[in-house]
């Protein structure tokens, strides 16, 4: 009897270990996104900040064009170059001095004199657009390290639901901090946020980068809820392991980051779906601001604020039922939440242009917000299940496809907007979004229908490869026991 104890007490004790580790890993990962939070607040109100800035400057909207256009082009770089560096250093160390340089060129912007701004203006656009792209890929392929596989939905949507609360205080407060205190007190403002989240991510252990490639933490065994709604990605990922080893080890040169989009099925599919994504974002960005203007031409800013207010609230509000669904069932949302909520999401952008009852246009909005939360932690938990050493190369390749399908729609949409209507422009541009998310839907229906007449069929096989009368080895040793 002592010995039929020993193992559940050892159980026990493993389990309560567990439990700790898992609560401790749970508790730092919250302050490091409270330290996400406070710098993603920094980022939304300079983006506003700054772009009243150089136009105020220069006098001239092609330079904010100009601007943006250099913050895209730095991010689309670091998108192809942050798999390698997390493969040689750490994510703790890369999300640092990601902080560290956007503080830093802040405080140059800061002190610069005034026949030096132009330069200091485009050192900002370099470092903000290069910077923010190495911080979130580092952030998001090292959650599973950070807290286990078993948690990286609750993680992402935790992680989400910071951002999109900065993105509204950012937004809402860059006005009222410019005409308040001007410019120079908004960048030191925005330095401090990015010096905080220095300091937050310094104090905390970290794990990831360097290829990840030691042990994973306890916790981080992926749960069978996990499996089942992951299951399409499955195939593929052991060989594209071994081709990147062999890459990192110079036996052969491979494109990593194209081989991490081939470690399962539709997974490229999928990435090219998030670029088509942020094309049609920036058409609704772009229209935003002129559809406003045609509701309330003496005050347009009232429309875009409480439109974005209210998608916020949608997402934050995805966000909530996403972690608790994570929690009670342990499974993420899956590719076909993404699909889906593509789909949803895009229809929802262009039917808040069709001059709808602004209470529809509210209703509208925050379905938006909803639907963009959950694509975004959907996606975001998808490329998570990659191996370590391709992770990086996937999430960077995903930045360069963001920067590029929105820096290249901005520039469509721009033309396309003084000849056509928003909602003709919206229309379009998200109805591509509809299309190509309606072709991923089929392909990871294809590829379950195939599993499913896969285990079928083998169980079928072993149903009959079971039976006595078949006189095989296993049916004699049935019959004959």
């Amino acid at each position: 009897m002592g010995s039929a104890d020993g193992p559940k007490a050892d159980e026990t004790d493993g389990d309560a270990r567990k439990a700790r580790d898992t609560a401790v890993s749970e508790r730092r990962f919250r302050f490091l996104v409270a330290g996400y939070a406070v710098s993603s607040y920094g980022t939304f109100l300079n983006m506003v900040a700054l772009n009243l800035f150089v136009y105020e400057t220069t006098g001239r909207a092609l330079a904010m064009g100009l601007f943006m256009a250099v913050r895209l082009a730095s991010g689309f770089v670091a998108g192809l170059v942050v798999g390698g560096l997390l493969a040689r250093f750490s994510a703790k160390s890369i999300m640092l001095w990601a902080n560290v340089g956007q503080g830093a060129v802040m405080l140059v912007l800061i002190l610069a004199p005034d026949g030096m701004l132009t330069g200091a203006l485009m050192a900002v656009s370099v470092v903000i657009g290069a910077c923010g792209t190495l911080f979130m890929v580092a952030l998001r392929s090292s959650i599973p390290e950070m807290v286990g596989e078993d948690r990286r939905a609750w993680a992402n949507s935790l992680s989400i639901t910071g951002r999109s609360l900065a993105m509204v205080a950012g937004f809402a407060s860059a006005g009222i901090v410019v005409s308040l205190v001007g410019y120079t007190a908004a960048f030191v403002v925005d330095m401090a946020t990015f010096v905080a989240c220095a300091v937050t991510v310094a104090l905390l252990p970290i794990a990831g980068g360097k290829g990840a490639g030691g042990p994973a933490p306890k916790g981080s065994e992926d749960t069978e809820g996990s499996k089942n709604s992951e299951s399409f990605e499955s195939s593929g990922g052991s060989g594209a392991g071994k081709d990147a080893s062999a890459a990192k080890n110079g036996r052969r040169w491979r494109p990593v980051a194209f081989i991490a989009l081939a470690a399962a099925p539709g997974m490229g599919l999928m990435v090219a779906l998030r670029g088509v994504d942020a094309f049609g974002s920036s058409s609704h960005n772009a229209a935003l601001p002129i559809y406003s203007t045609s509701l309330d031409a003496s005050n347009p800013a009232v429309f875009v604020s409480a439109f974005w207010c209210v998608w916020a609230l949608g997402n934050i509000g995805a966000q909530q039922v996403i972690q608790r669904y994570a929690q009670r069932t342990g499974r993420s949302v899956g590719a076909l939440g993404f699909g889906y909520g593509t789909v949803v999401m895009s229809a929802a952008f262009i039917a808040a242009f069709a001059g709808l009852p602004l209470a529809v246009t509210a209703v509208i909005a925050l379905i938006a917000g909803a639907a963009d939360g959950l694509t975004e932690v959907a996606y975001t938990s998808h490329l998570q299940t990659l191996p370590a050493t391709l992770r990086g190369h996937a999430f960077g390749l995903s930045a360069t496809f963001e920067n590029l399908g929105f820096g290249v729609g901005m520039i469509l949409v721009a033309a396309a907007l003084d000849r056509f209507s928003p909602l003709a422009v919206v229309g379009w541009s998200h109805g591509a979004a509809i299309v190509v998310a309606v072709v991923f839907l089929l392909r990871v229906a294809g590829v379950r229908r195939a599993e499913r007449t896969g285990r079928a069929g083998l169980r079928k096989e072993e149903a009959v490869e079971g039976r006595p009368d078949r006189g095989d080895r296993d049916g004699a040793e049935v019959s004959g026991g």
